[in-house]
């Protein structure tokens, strides 16, 4: 039930989770002061519904203990814990569990192997296909869930795929999709991840529980991904296939991005050459499809094209025209109209993504801040339409 260092925020958005109970809470570090502690719990009634109450847990002048209600002070946290799942007394409502965590990055699943045995993994479940291979759920060593992408054969060189696998799996924060080892000795090469249990944000959105989703919650999947992004951002690295389908979806709607970086280690000339079948223009930024100009800002108008995906439910970009179409269309200044279910505000922040200069697009930290706070700032009175 302790959850460490999570803040207001992110307490609310694990304990509003679908599926969970009255009573479900989390212990994690109080923000203001270090050293001190919040109980946060979900509640509900028949005005607020579904809500999140935030208790403080205080420390005893002698730091020889604890306490919520200073008329009932415990020796440690876990005395308090079992207090309050024993009866309310004074809370809103009785503890009953914790809430459910999503299991930790273990950075790789072993010391040094970077590279395993492939002989170690069982592939269980086939998660997805793509033009470039398929996703497996499987398990290391019969014990650890992961996810394995399996390349086709002539995707790319093995040599040149750990070169830049090396600098992926340095590439970590919780908004990334955690890289875990590869099997590079023959093809199919494999590359083991983090198991993501709703697969893409793309698949999540059309088929999967996301196209129940209303505009505030689609707004934070928005955040988390620019708050990914920002940290490649930070460290001059550029994703090059930004899109849904490159976002994995975990439990409580935690999203993470996915592929970094995999887009420049291609060797399909339906890919590479820029006009081919199969290279995802409608994601891409006019300088990077016309003259394979790849930068973080070609990323960030990926991501205002991710926007309309979010906020479409997975409808495809511009749609009714051709890869042509978009290509010559877009470079004489068309841009997507505002969808249905679109705020005015929203959809000036996918045309600052979409501005044809790439200096004068947003950062992905100003992005991240903007959608974190979204409905403080920016929308503080949107009321979903019913």
């Amino acid at each position: 039930w302790y959850f460490g260092k999570i803040g207001r925020k992110d307490a609310e958005k694990r304990l509003l989770a679908p599926g969970l109970n009255v009573g479900t809470f989390v212990v994690r570090d109080g923000e203001a002061n270090p050293g001190t502690y919040s109980l946060s719990v979900r509640d509900y009634d028949t005005q607020k519904g579904d809500h999140v109450k935030h208790y403080k847990i205080r420390k005893l002048d002698d730091d020889r203990g604890y306490y919520i209600a200073q008329r009932s002070p415990f020796q440690n946290l876990e005395m308090l814990v079992r207090h309050y799942q024993s009866q309310a007394d004074g809370l809103c409502v009785r503890l009953t569990t914790s809430c459910p965590k999503e299991n930790p990055n273990t950075g790789g699943l072993s010391k040094d192997a970077w590279e395993i045995d492939r002989s170690s993994l069982t592939l269980e479940q086939k998660l997805g296909a793509g033009q470039f291979g398929e996703v497996w759920k499987g398990m290391w060593h019969g014990k650890t869930p992961v996810a394995v992408k399996t390349l086709k054969p002539g995707t790319m060189t093995p040599s040149a795929f750990l070169a830049e696998a090396n600098i992926m799996k340095k590439l970590r924060h919780e908004k990334l999709v955690q890289l875990f080892a590869v099997c590079t000795d023959k093809e199919p090469i494999y590359i083991v991840t983090e198991l993501m249990v709703h697969g893409s944000l793309l698949d999540f959105l059309k088929d999967g529980d996301g196209k129940h989703l209303k505009l505030p919650q689609l707004v934070d999947m928005g955040a988390q991904i620019a708050s990914g992004m920002g940290f490649l951002e930070s460290h001059n690295y550029v994703h090059r296939d930004l899109a849904a389908r490159n976002v994995l979806v975990g439990h409580n709607n935690i999203c993470k991005v996915a592929d970094f970086g995999l887009a420049r280690m291609i060797e399909d000339s339906e890919y590479t050459a820029r006009q081919g079948t199969k290279f995802p223009i409608k994601w891409t930024a006019p300088e990077a499809a016309s003259y394979g100009r790849f930068t973080i800002k070609s990323d960030v108008w990926s991501y205002g094209v991710l926007l309309t995906e979010l906020v479409t439910y997975g409808r495809t970009p511009y749609p009714g025209m051709t890869n042509a179409e978009v290509l010559e269309q877009v470079e004489r200044g068309y841009r997507m109209p505002k969808m249905a279910n679109c705020t005015d505000s929203l959809y000036q922040t996918m045309l600052s993504c979409w501005n044809k200069d790439p200096q004068s697009r947003p950062t992905f930290d100003f992005l991240h801040s903007y959608m974190d706070d979204y409905f403080v700032s920016t929308e503080p009175n949107y009321k979903e339409a019913f």
